[in-house]
């Protein structure tokens, strides 16, 4: 494994024990990426000095326990700016990697897919862009290992103007990608077919819920592993509710205090999936420290790409981990994605929201107005059509969510509603 470096400041607001956890989570993330914490430096500060982040005295401090113990790769828990990492790497020999680049190099190690592996692209491209000089992007004196999973494995040798091009390229097939999405869901739709997103923080065991709830064969089963970001493209599997009707799961990328705002850019398109899901099962670690404040990023980051109104199931994942009294919130389900505890009762709450959630409306369309069927199908689904002298009267199966986004379409077209 290779021998890293963690820098971290301490700002008089942020209390210890939050800075803590963060180093901890930071050190699992060097881990995930085949790296090992072998010295921690923390320096207190009121704010972060422009030039060099920890001020150039700390810097040469560094620079000399990294050529001590001859340690390649100092990774810092904050986001540098292109100046101070600039400044850093003209005193330190050493790679210098920061928090957002990491979790790029993990996104870029995972990915699979050929969406996935666009979507990491974009977001490397949009982060490395900025840091383009005269002499190209800052290498970082790479010789290999953690920070050196360059956008499809390619070097960065592009200037300025190649990199806008390739961009404008991956956003083209990202947007066919999304509309290839587009069209799955209104398929889905048009069949009834409810889809249900596992959303949570990562490593909060979504994926061994996954296998868990469906029952699949070891060849079909996603990838679960006790890591960060384990699994990263998507997964949609067909699940059996206990009251007989048939739904589509789906497994999702975790979320992570701080994630890139390059990677929610890029990912926008496997996000889509969550913002047009009948339902979200949030599951949760019960097991860590910090359950509260990775709800609260969990939540917040499904408020930055705009998901609202969809009911939210709360799960405390890992139940077999915990001493049953201690665990909080009796309006959570409480499972064991390992062991099968609980999920009974889960799939009967599933079972209990989908159906809570579906409503039927009527709408009665002139014949002058017989265009807007093909939007009235994206939204939902028509169960009865009722042919009249004067007009064709529709029996929808529609949720709220789905029903005040079509009255909103429909009216943008001049219909009104009746």
């Amino acid at each position: 494994m290779e021998k890293v470096i963690v820098v971290a400041i301490k700002y008089p607001n942020i209390p210890s024990i939050e800075l803590n956890n963060s180093l901890q989570e930071l050190s699992r993330l060097i881990n995930t990426a085949g790296g090992e914490v072998v010295e921690t430096v923390i320096q207190k500060r009121d704010k972060p000095d422009p030039s060099f982040l920890i001020g150039s005295g700390k810097a040469t401090e560094i620079a000399n326990i990294a050529k001590k113990y001859n340690i390649r790769a100092v990774v810092f828990n904050n986001e540098l700016t292109f100046t101070q990492q600039r400044n850093l790497e003209e005193v330190i020999d050493a790679k210098i990697i920061d928090r957002t680049r990491l979790i790029l190099d993990i996104f870029a190690y995972r990915a699979r897919t050929k969406e996935g592996i666009l979507q990491v692209e974009l977001a490397q491209l949009n982060y490395y862009l900025p840091r383009l000089t005269k002499r190209g992007i800052m290498f970082d004196n790479q010789v290999g290992g953690i920070g050196a999973r360059g956008p499809g494995e390619r070097k960065l040798e592009y200037d300025r103007r190649k990199i806008r091009d390739r961009i404008a390229v991956l956003n083209r097939e990202i947007n066919k990608i999304q509309n290839f999405r587009t069209l799955q869901r209104q398929k889905r739709i048009s069949k009834n077919i409810p889809i249900v997103s596992l959303i949570g923080y990562t490593n909060a065991g979504k994926s061994t819920l996954l296998n868990t709830l469906t029952k699949c064969s070891p060849e079909r089963m996603v990838y679960a592993d006790d890591k960060l970001f384990a699994t990263l493209d998507p997964t949609i599997r067909r699940l059996k509710l206990p009251s007989g009707r048939f739904i589509l799961i789906s497994d999702t990328v975790g979320f992570i205090r701080n994630l890139p705002h390059q990677l929610i850019a890029a990912f926008r398109a496997t996000l889509e999936e969550i913002k047009e899901s009948d339902c979200l099962i949030h599951v949760i670690d019960v097991t860590s420290n910090e359950r509260k404040l990775q709800e609260s990023v969990v939540m917040q980051t499904l408020n930055e790409i705009g998901v609202k109104n969809i009911p939210i199931i709360n799960v405390y994942n890992k139940c077999d981990l915990f001493n049953y009294k201690n665990i909080p919130n009796e309006q959570y389900i409480k499972i064991s994605a390992r062991t099968g505890y609980g999920i009974e009762n889960l799939l009967k709450q599933i079972d209990k929201t989908i159906e809570y959630k579906k409503l039927y409306r009527e709408l009665n369309l002139s014949y002058n107005d017989i265009s807007l069927i093909d939007i009235i199908h994206k939204y939902a689904n028509v169960v009865e059509k009722l042919y009249t002298d004067s007009y064709l009267k529709l029996r929808l199966q529609i949720d709220n969510i789905n029903w005040n986004i079509l009255k909103k379409k429909l009216k943008e077209q001049n219909y009104e509603y009746r």
